[in-house]
């Protein structure tokens, strides 16, 4: 299984941001492939129960929406936490298919792709992060590279620990 080229084909501020959100994306299927269910519902970090390849594919998931959908757009938010269980998406990760998983994380990234092209890179969400502040959609992006390229490692330690694989 290849990934997208992180090499933008513009080099445009836009182009370049969002070829390099779409590559950890793909980062993220490959570090998967040939993972089967029940691997990828293994939590092998003693210390982090929540920690398996499952968990953080819903949770990378839920960041996008939560991030582009909930901050940026406004909208309310239904994603799947609640006050008494702030990383359920995490948990309720373990009784999906590890392919729907992967299949519901690239349908929503192609939709968040068409809304990111439709939007100014300086214009404000409209509800304000945990800090209060209204960040931009440039934040947002450079924000969700970060996170997705930091579970990526997650997800290298995992996959090594769960079947010895490296190097993907």
């Amino acid at each position: 299984m290849t990934r997208t080229d992180d090499m933008p084909t513009a080099w445009d501020e836009r182009t370049q941001l969002t070829t390099f959100l779409d590559y950890a994306r793909d980062t993220v299927r490959v570090k998967c492939a040939d993972l089967s269910d029940a691997d990828a519902r293994k939590a092998p970090l003693p210390g982090s129960p929540l920690m398996t390849p499952s968990g953080l594919i819903s949770h990378l998931r839920w960041v996008e929406y939560y991030w582009f959908r909930v901050v940026f757009l406004g909208e309310e938010d239904e994603g799947p936490w609640t006050d008494d269980d702030p990383d359920r998406e995490m948990r309720i990760a373990v009784d999906l298919p590890l392919a729907r998983l992967l299949d519901e994380y690239a349908e929503h990234a192609e939709e968040h792709r068409v809304l990111v092209a439709g939007q100014d890179l300086d214009a404000r969400a409209r509800r304000p992060s945990s800090g209060g502040r209204h960040v931009d959609l440039r934040w947002i992006l450079l924000h969700l590279i970060e996170e997705t390229a930091r579970h990526n490692g997650h997800l290298d330690v995992l996959r090594e620990l769960i079947d010895g694989r490296t190097g993907v």
